[in-house]
């Protein structure tokens, strides 16, 4: 390398070279702050909300209701346990929670495009050409670039990828309202489908007792055949109640072992014992529609959507505008490796570049246009969800009040149909009554009981139903505290 290399000189010209490199960068950064154009902010679309739900006599009008951990109103530990466990360890949790932290990593790339980026190199060289002697070269440095984001395309795609974070936060809750839900289902058709077993079995013990009479009355020649084979058909009927039962049974304690994220028998010995079907406190307040549809889940994604289009459809027409960069080197260049540190070349650049689209065959415009239709499609199933969400919290109070007036009324029925079993086999035993009597008010009994059962255990899923289409089984506050308003149509006199 020649001598000049090496005179100071060259290195104040290098270092003042430096500086105006890093004075042009600093200026640079200047003007893109003051002149990047920040992505609109997505508005709100306009849903007609009702200002009350038109059944809302099936609850209590006193009292406070929670609705994170809403389970714990049904006051039944292991209930409690299962969906805890599910909320936990169930695989679709688990794959929601991967999906969430992978939308955060995504936001934090689009971040990264917003700053500068330097990187480092080193290259050693040894060249040789004809009879010259062999010489070597050895070079380190630093190259630095940036695009001005003037026109808000990075900035575009952080809101984008910032509403999609948004919006995977809160499917994750939605995964969590199901999951819950979903768990506490099962849970009471457990529990009912146990209570009908019960009442199964006790049928049975009762229609055998009346089968080893009608024998009695057989061989003494009080009744003919047909009556002993009338109750003999009578049992085997019930009998043969007891192994759907079953299986039912088995087959739901399997279903919550899944859920949980356990083995099919994972749970048999836990849930082996019968117990009854837990019933909810019955102070609930319901909120008012827009409140309603603030902490619904699937509400705040489908908002987070929207917005998450909108920002895309300004990425896309800021794409057709100029593109600002800004890029630099500084490297040592010496033909020895230990000169690097000492005696090495100082080489700085500075460069800026502008681009421009000229001619495309209409693919920007294009990318614009289909951008703005999935923007409309994000603002379709935002109105859709909104209105599926107001029909299920319709659909849960119009069930849960048919419930309870059907359950009041098949247990005045039962409690009938009870007594007139109970008399009629008391007046059979006396010889007042015929056997058919008997067959009819121990089928109605058994009818009537398995009704109740069932239809308590009916009543406690709509209970669940409507704590889900409410919006219960996750924190809204604690993952996605930033819902769009929604539109709300009370009369602010009331």
């Amino acid at each position: 390398m020649p001598d000049a290399c090496l005179n100071p000189d060259h290195h104040a010209v290098a270092v003042r070279g430096v500086r105006l490199t890093t004075f042009a960068a600093c200026l640079m950064l200047a003007l893109a702050g003051c002149a990047s154009v920040a992505p609109p902010r997505a508005e709100p679309v306009a849903v007609d909300v009702p200002a009350d739900w038109s059944a809302t006599n099936v609850s209590a009008t006193t009292g406070a209701s929670s609705l994170v951990q809403w389970w714990l109103r049904f006051d039944d530990p292991l209930l409690a346990s299962l969906v805890a466990q599910a909320l936990q360890a169930n695989t679709d949790v688990k794959s929601a929670h991967a999906a969430l932290r992978q939308a955060r990593a995504l936001r934090d790339v689009s971040a990264g495009a917003l700053l500068p980026g330097v990187s480092s190199s080193a290259s050693a060289q040894r060249r040789k050409s004809g009879d010259n002697s062999a010489t070597n070269t050895f070079n380190a440095g630093l190259d630095a670039s940036w695009e001005l984001d003037i026109f808000g395309v990075n900035r575009s795609a952080l809101a984008a990828s910032d509403a999609t974070a948004q919006a995977s936060a809160a499917s994750l809750g939605d995964v969590q309202v199901s999951i819950a839900a979903e768990v506490a289902l099962s849970y009471m058709t457990l529990r009912g489908t146990q209570a009908r077993l019960a009442i199964a079995e006790a049928n049975l013990a009762s229609q055998q007792e009346t089968l080893q009479i009608t024998q009695w009355r057989l061989q003494a020649g009080l009744v003919t055949s047909l009556e002993a084979e009338q109750a003999r058909a009578a049992t085997e009927q019930t009998r043969a109640q007891l192994p759907v039962l079953q299986t039912t049974i088995e087959q739901t304690r399997h279903a919550l072992a899944v859920l949980t994220g356990q083995p099919p028998a994972a749970l048999s010995s836990v849930l082996a014992a019968a117990s009854p079907v837990p019933q909810p406190a019955d102070d609930l307040v319901l909120s008012f529609p827009a409140e309603t549809l603030r902490q619904r889940p699937d509400v705040r994604a489908a908002e987070h959507q929207v917005t998450a289009a909108l920002a895309r459809v300004s990425q896309a027409e800021a794409a057709r505008m100029p593109n600002f960069k800004l890029g630099g080197s500084l490297g040592l260049s010496a033909l020895t490796l230990g000169s690097l540190s000492s005696g090495a070349s100082v080489v700085s650049a500075l460069l800026a570049n502008v681009s421009l689209p000229v001619f495309d065959g209409g693919a920007l415009r294009a990318q614009v246009r289909a951008q703005q239709a999935a923007l409309d499609q994000a603002r379709a199933a935002y109105q859709a969800t909104i209105l599926t969400a107001l029909k299920d919290v319709e659909d849960a109070l119009v069930a849960l009040r048919g419930d309870r007036e059907r359950l009041l009324r098949l247990q005045n029925a039962a409690e009938a149909a009870g007594n007139a079993a109970l008399l009629a086999r008391q007046r059979y035993s006396s010889g007042l009554v015929d056997f058919q009597v008997v067959l009819e008010t121990q089928r109605t009994q058994l009818n009537t009981q398995d009704s109740v059962a069932s239809a308590r255990a009916d009543v406690s899923a709509d209970y669940v139903r409507l704590y889900k289409a409410l919006g219960g089984g996750w924190n809204p506050d604690s993952s996605d505290a930033t819902a769009a308003p929604i539109a709300d149509t009370r009369d602010p006199r009331s």
